[in-house]
Parts: C-alpha cells; sequence; structure tokens
C-alpha cells in the first residue's frame, strides 16, 4: 500500500515522501494518526500544493530544532546522587531523569530522543548526545555528583 507522509517517521522518511508500507500498518498506526494519507490520484495532485506547506513546515520544524540546539548545548546538567567510595552510585543516571531535570528548565525533550548507550553509574562528567530533529543532534554536558 502506497503512502503519503505528513509527517517525519524515522524509520520511513521525511514530510511528503511517497513510500510502500504494509497495508496494516497504514490502516492501524499511519493513517488513524493523520501521520500519511493513501497515495490516490486525487491526493497526489493535491500533494503538489501541499508540498510547498509541507517544505516551509520542514525548514520551520529545522530552525526551531536548531536554535533549540544551541540552548541545549550551553545548558550545563548537575546531578547529584548518593554514591559510594570511588564514585560508584547506588543506582544510576537514565535518560529518564535527564529528561525530567530538562523539563523542569522548561525544554520539552522526550526521553526516547536522549541517547544513553548505558545508564550512568559513576560520578564525573558526561557528554550525552541528544537527537532533536533527524538532521540536527546535539550534545548536553552531564556532570553527576556525589552527594
Amino acid at each position: 500500500m502506497k503512502v503519503i507522509l505528513n509527517e517525519n517517521i524515522e524509520t520511513l522518511g521525511h514530510i511528503g515522501d511517497i513510500v510502500k508500507v504494509a497495508p496494516g500498518y497504514a490502516r492501524n498506526y499511519l493513517l488513524p494518526k493523520k501521520l500519511a494519507v493513501l497515495a490516490t490520484e486525487g491526493n497526489a495532485k493535491a500533494l503538489e500544493h501541499t508540498k510547498r506547506q509541507m517544505e516551509y513546515k520542514k525548514n520551520k520544524a529545522l530552525e526551531a530544532a536548531k536554535n533549540l540546539s544551541t540552548k541545549l548545548e550551553a545548558l550545563a546538567i548537575t546531578l547529584t546522587h548518593k554514591a559510594g567510595e570511588e564514585g560508584k552510585l547506588f543506582g544510576s543516571v537514565t535518560n529518564m531523569e535527564i529528561a525530567t531535570f530538562l523539563k523542569a528548565n522548561g525544554f520539552d525533550i522526550d526521553r526516547k530522543s536522549i541517547v544513553l548507550p548505558d545508564a550512568i553509574k559513576h560520578t564525573g562528567e558526561y557528554s550525552v548526545p541528544v537527537k532533536i530533529h533527524p538532521e540536527v543532534t546535539t550534545t548536553l554536558k552531564v556532570t553527576v555528583s556525589a552527594a
């Protein structure tokens, strides 16, 4: 089944792309959530008109992501945890905790965008990548200190 994407979907493509997907995926997920429309002849003609609007929307989202990236790079995150000898934490720092800190400071970042290969289990300074947009990835400076 061919559909036209209304939103950027990481595994499929970008706004305005015509992609072939499984019928169940389109019927049960993409179409009800308005992430895509069927690629019919009428929708294909309407696509030409809406492509300009989608391009504007895509550029606006990219610009907003770049602005957010510069703000996040300037932010220093300091988290305190109970730690034992040699700086080993009781527990760990996860992407959910970093997302909660960001939300408390006015940044609405989804925890799934914060790419932590492993949970942080020692005190120190870490660089944590954040994928804000498919084309924009920034790095957070996270400092974990003992309480």
